[in-house]
């Protein structure tokens, strides 16, 4: 089996079936053992930069009308998998189906079969964990997973309603040009107490000004760019904290702008989704929760 996408290689190690992995793509790197897999995978742009640089080298690929990233197809052909896993949500996110079925014209054999997976919403990772199961002949350990985290993620929702005052909530994906969090990242939002501004729950992330931003006023800015660790997000908030206007937000003022590790968390719709809502539980309202995972997943940022 080959998993192309960081949060499929997530559920397979959930589900118990990790040794069945053969390969991986190049952002698959939890659990750490997965590291010494062949990736298979490699983007066809340079991942340095800035946030604004590596948007104009993505965009000019996709103008173009070629896919982001390569799939090594004679290593596809030599390992022989049975089982690949991919998806169709983003083309700009992950490898894509239209990138394995490119690397498959030349494959000789069975062709494997291929799971395509499309997380839109927290309803959509339920099924996707499912799916994953179904091809793996393990439905009762899909099951038992999607159970666990819905269970877990239920206690911390209970915890955050009972907290009177929910903030207003702006989660940014990508910081230059400024895109909104969407998909499931809106209902995070809601379990974990907070009321989501911008992006819809089920529909692609937004990109958006930074006029509407400062009009806003968010109680809470939280900043969690796809791909970005904390560090890499503390270099970039320049591209933030330069936009007039910005010292006098709200947020800003009362210190409640959150920088959250976007490459692990957030953006992986996978098992850890569950410790994703509780660090914007621990966000927004860290007198109701446990754990908040402050400063080793998220901090607060200090200007």
């Amino acid at each position: 089996m080959v998993s192309l996408i960081a949060s499929s290689t997530e559920i397979v190690h959930a589900l118990g079936a990790g040794n069945l992995l053969v390969a991986r793509s190049h952002e698959c790197d939890f659990p750490e053992g997965v590291k010494a897999l062949p990736a298979i995978t490699a983007p066809k742009f340079k991942t340095d930069g800035t946030s604004y640089q590596i948007d104009e080298r993505i965009k000019a690929i996709v103008q173009e009308g070629l896919s982001v990233y390569s799939v090594d197809a004679d290593l596809l052909n030599a390992l022989h998998p049975d089982l690949v896993i991919t998806q169709t949500q983003c083309e700009v996110c992950a490898v894509s189906e239209r990138d394995v079925e490119e690397a498959l014209c030349t494959y000789v054999g069975q062709r494997p079969e291929v799971v395509s997976l499309r997380p839109n919403s927290l309803a959509d990772v339920w099924q996707d964990i499912a799916r994953v199961a179904s091809a793996l002949d393990r439905e009762r350990e899909g099951v038992h997973l999607i159970t666990e985290m819905q269970e877990r993620m239920g206690r911390i929702a209970k915890d955050t309603r009972a907290v009177p005052n929910k903030p207003t909530v702006a989660c940014i994906e990508w910081i230059d040009p400024i895109m909104a969090a969407g998909n499931w990242m809106p209902e995070l939002v809601e379990m974990a107490g907070g009321i989501n501004l911008f992006g819809e729950a089920g529909q692609h992330s937004p990109w958006m000004t930074w006029e509407s931003l400062r009009d806003a006023d968010p109680d809470v800015i939280f900043v969690s760019p796809c791909g970005y660790d904390i560090a890499t997000t503390r270099r970039e908030m320049a591209g933030l904290t330069s936009r007039p206007g910005w010292n006098d937000l709200r947020a800003v003022r009362e210190g409640r702008v959150a920088l959250a590790d976007g490459n692990q968390y957030f953006h992986r719709p996978g098992p850890r989704l569950v410790e994703s809502l509780e660090i914007l539980a621990g966000v927004l309202h860290p007198e109701a929760t446990r754990p908040d995972h402050r400063g080793t997943s998220w901090e607060w940022w200090q200007g």
